[in-house]
């Protein structure tokens, strides 16, 4: 009986899915991210804005502006280092996408824009990166406010703002003078009693109103008040700061036009008491409990 035996062939090899090159480098790149903490997400973000840190830095080496700024940074520090455990692990997709726009947008502004515009959006892109971050607790509003405090931005204000807060001052310490002297106001300097004193840059307030805004954002954040709340008193945080600036500015120019020449210390001492007590007012504001009804 015959019988047929066909050729065995050889099983074809298994079909392989066609790979592109680097495809699994990417892949591994990917994971990684996917994988990467909130703190290295924040450190990326900080690492791409670094032509604003060189701009910043330039500008408090070469005194061109007040160092304040970096008081608002090294509280944005703390706030990140204390809240570090409960960083979110997945962020919040519409603050992460503002960050990013805020980091492209200040790197394509580079040349184009002035340098403070653009540190601006860096900064307004840092803050979200952090909003996104932080944990549900931590109010977004006063962390914007600390990254715009953090910049180089004292001399603008004085440059375009110092001129109309100085009327605005003299002005309101000539209704409070003429209770007892005769005055008359020119420009941004007072007459009393045919005497004239000038009402100069650092009387316009703009210190005082960083400090005042820098408090309020600080105890805002201490206390986990939220952004509604924060952004509400924030007008009574503006009419502190003026009636302040007003009550120094008058005590200064009743000492100086009644012939008593403070010396710079008596200065300095009458602009830290003024300076303080405009502050702890705002910490009183801050501090109220959310619902409290205003006095």
């Amino acid at each position: 009986m015959l019988s047929l035996q066909l050729p065995l062939q050889p099983a074809s090899p298994a079909r392989r899915r066609p790979s592109l090159p680097g495809a699994s480098g990417l892949m591994r790149w990917g994971i990684a991210l996917d994988r990467l903490p909130a703190w290295g997400w924040l450190a990326l973000l900080a690492a791409a804005l670094w032509p604003t840190w060189l701009w910043m830095g330039r500008r408090v080496l070469d005194r061109s502006d007040d160092p304040l700024g970096l008081l608002a940074l090294a509280a944005l520090g703390w706030l990140v280092g204390h809240e570090r455990r409960w960083l979110r692990a997945s962020p919040r997709l519409g603050w992460f996408a503002l960050a990013l726009a805020g980091v492209l947008l200040s790197t394509a502004a580079q040349g184009l824009l002035p340098p403070l515009v653009a540190s601006l959006l860096a900064l307004l892109g840092l803050a979200a990166g952090l909003a996104a971050f932080l944990p549900v607790g931590v109010a977004a509003a006063p962390v914007v406010g600390l990254a715009v405090l953090a910049l180089p931005l004292l001399a603008s204000l004085q440059f375009y703002a110092g001129f109309p807060l100085r009327l605005v001052t003299a002005e309101a310490s000539r209704w409070l003078l003429l209770a007892g002297h005769e005055v008359e106001r020119r420009g941004a300097s007072l007459q009393v009693d045919g005497q004239l004193v000038i009402v100069d840059a650092p009387c316009s307030g703009v210190q005082m109103a960083w400090l005042g805004y820098f408090t309020a954002c600080a105890v805002a954040l201490y206390l986990g008040r939220g952004s509604r709340t924060f952004l509400a008193r924030l007008p009574a945080v503006g009419v502190l700061v003026l009636a302040g600036n007003i009550v120094r500015n008058t005590l200064l120019v009743a000492a100086e036009a009644s012939g008593k020449h403070l010396s710079s210390w008596a200065h300095e001492a009458v602009g830290l008491m003024a300076l303080a007590a405009v502050c702890g007012a705002i910490a009183l504001v801050m501090s109220r409990p959310e619902g409290t009804p205003h006095a």
